[in-house]
């Protein structure tokens, strides 16, 4: 089953300085049919106005990553970590037991992100941040690298850590490639940044949302440069 989610169906909030799309229901977006997709319980497109950001604020018991897509974020929290995040690069929190943090647009232009919770699969873990830098550029190999992951970590050697068997992808593809994912019998959620591909023969536009189950092998044409970012996740949320 293949469940395509144009753009323009997403939830909507423009707030003047923030200007978010909504993959699943958030603040006032309410869809019973878009809750969570396993435990992927959130998947904001943000676009964040210079000199704007999200002043502090708690979070518990979530795994939350940052893909940022143009520009970048700085990080700042009460642990005392502090970080600027920039296109193409992911950073992690863990709020485990409680964390207040802000991020903020230091940037002279717009930064655009996504930002994805994922239910943790340990609760009450000691809170953490960090994030990494990742090759940036077309993958003429036409692969995605994995950016985050709670699975075995000897495949996903290089990847962020987070509390949950599963995984964050991303890359950017040229046009004529076709590459395939092994799902089995999991779960995945699939977002071109930017560019057009095919899923299974469903095509997919730009900051469409593909939520992708009962199906073992996912067949991904590319059919304008994309960057992609694929989530790949159990069943049980």
């Amino acid at each position: 089953m293949i469940e395509h989610r144009p753009f323009a169906s997403l939830g909507k909030a423009n707030h003047g300085w923030l200007n978010a799309n909504h993959h699943f229901s958030f603040a006032s977006y309410h869809n019973p049919a878009r809750v969570h997709w396993g435990p992927l319980r959130v998947w904001n497109d943000d676009a964040i106005a210079a000199g704007t950001g999200f002043d502090p604020h708690p979070h518990q018991d979530m795994e939350i990553i940052t893909y940022v897509r143009k520009g970048a974020i700085t990080h700042q929290d009460f642990l005392g970590n502090e970080g600027r995040t920039e296109a193409g690069d992911v950073q992690v929190m863990s709020a485990g037991t409680g964390i207040v943090h802000a991020e903020y647009n230091r940037e002279p232009g717009e930064t655009t992100l996504f930002q994805i919770w994922i239910f943790p699969n340990k609760r009450g873990v000691k809170p953490r941040w960090e994030q990494a830098k990742f090759p940036k550029g077309t993958d003429a190999e036409g692969k995605l690298r994995v950016l985050a992951s709670g699975r075995d970590q000897d495949k996903d050697s290089g990847a962020l850590f987070i509390h949950q068997d599963a995984a964050l992808l991303g890359g950017v593809l040229p046009a004529g490639t076709v590459l395939t994912h092994d799902l089995g019998e999991r779960l995945a959620y699939l977002v071109p940044a930017r560019g057009k591909v095919k899923v299974n023969g469903v095509v997919v536009g730009e900051r469409d949302g593909v939520a992708i189950k009962d199906e073992p092998v996912l067949s991904i044409e590319v059919l304008e440069e994309a960057e992609l970012v694929l989530a790949d996740l159990p069943r049980a949320a």
